[in-house]
């Protein structure tokens, strides 16, 4: 696993999901800005864990899938259901 492309990629798919960038968000009677939510994404030695949920092996074929993506410069196609609309 290269960690230093993960790290990478991930600053570059940042970007490209708006990090930084405030969104106008429509209310009743006016607007507000909105900063997009966060995905948060830990690494570890010997896995990863993903919206704080369930740590996940590197072993995992799932979580190999995911950082494959993540290094071919893609956002992981497990977040396709989670975001169908895109990020």
């Amino acid at each position: 696993i290269d960690f230093d492309l993960i790290l990478e990629n991930v600053k570059d798919l940042n970007v490209l999901a708006g990090e930084g960038i405030s969104q106008v968000e429509h209310t009743p009677g006016g607007a507000r800005l909105r900063q997009p939510e966060p995905l948060p994404l830990t690494l570890y030695q010997n896995g990863i864990v993903m919206f704080n949920g369930p740590f996940r092996p590197y072993e995992d074929p799932a979580t190999q899938q995911c950082l494959q993506d993540i290094m071919d410069g893609y956002f992981p196609s497990e977040l396709q259901t989670r975001y169908p609309d895109g990020v």
